[in-house]
Order: C-alpha cells, then structure tokens, then sequence
C-alpha cells in the first residue's frame, strides 16, 4: 500500500522539480526581456512548485520512504513567450490530470491523506493553468503590445526611481 503512494508521491516531486528548474529559465528570460508581470508571474509559480515539493517530501518522510531530487525533463530552451505560456500551460494541465488519477490510486490503496494532497495539489495546478491561459488569451487578443506595454512600465518604473533618488 505504501509502496504505491510513496512511488507516486516520488513522481509528482520529479515532475515538480522539473516545473521549478523550467519557470525559472521562463523567469530569467523574461526578467531579462522587462516583461515585469510575465517574469514574476513565473518566478511566483516556480515557488510554489518548491512549496509542493516540501509538502509531497514531508509525506514520503512519513510514509518512511526515501525521497528522490531529480527532476522527471530537462529544460527546454525557449525563448519565445507565447510558447513558453503554451508550455507552462500544457505542464499545469498534465499535472492536475496525473494529480487526479493518483489521488483515485492512492484512495484504492487506503491512503486517504496522499488522496488529499494530491488533490489539493490538482486544485493549484488548476489555477495555475488558468493564469498562463488568461496570460495567453490577453497575448492572443493584444499581441506584441501586450508585451510592449510591460517593457515600457519597467522603463518608466526605472525613471521614477531615477527621479527620486536626485
């Protein structure tokens, strides 16, 4: 019984882990870009993927199961904002669904309490889709000057702080 949920719990922490190293590359590149909300909108994701990680980590420890660091995909190098929310979308939607179907595997193996984790860690995964999908709708309808708009608050941002501090 355990055995399945500790394997399980092990899968998510993989695919968590991989979900912090990607958003993070995201954030870099779009810190670097000064697209400012899309930066922080990923840095923000990314840790509360570490938040789940600590959370799946504590049940294994419990379970007495030894936790695996190591995350399920390498980074994919993208640069492009519209397929790096297409991505992260994609990710969160997998997730939630494999989140699913192990809450339903570990309730067949009379583990209630990695059923409810799994199954608060689908309702994140939810709302985390739903804001890369509001992010690629609002790309979608306002196209580059959606982005344009973000690199040029950072900029006016940097001049207010330029201008206060004189």
């Amino acid at each position: 019984m355990k055995e399945k949920s500790i394997s399980l719990l092990n899968k998510a922490v993989a695919d968590e882990l991989s979900a912090v190293h990607q958003y993070m590359y995201f954030h870099f590149h779009c810190d670097d870009l000064g697209y400012d909300l899309l930066a922080n909108l990923f840095k923000r994701t990314a840790i509360e993927e570490m938040m789940h990680i600590e959370i799946l980590a504590e049940r294994i420890l419990f379970l007495k199961g030894e936790v695996d660091i190591k995350a399920s995909d390498e980074v994919k190098k993208i640069h492009d904002v519209k397929q790096m929310l297409q991505m992260a979308s994609d990710m969160e939607e997998n997730s939630a669904n494999d989140y699913n179907k192990w809450a339903n595997e570990c309730a067949a193996n009379a583990d209630s309490v990695s059923k409810k984790l799994f199954e608060t860690l689908v309702a994140d995964e939810e709302r985390h889709f739903d804001q890369y999908d509001v992010e690629m709708e609002n790309l979608n309808k306002f196209g580059d000057n959606y982005l344009a708009l973000q690199s040029i608050e950072r900029s006016k941002n940097i001049s207010n702080q330029t201008n206060t501090n004189q």
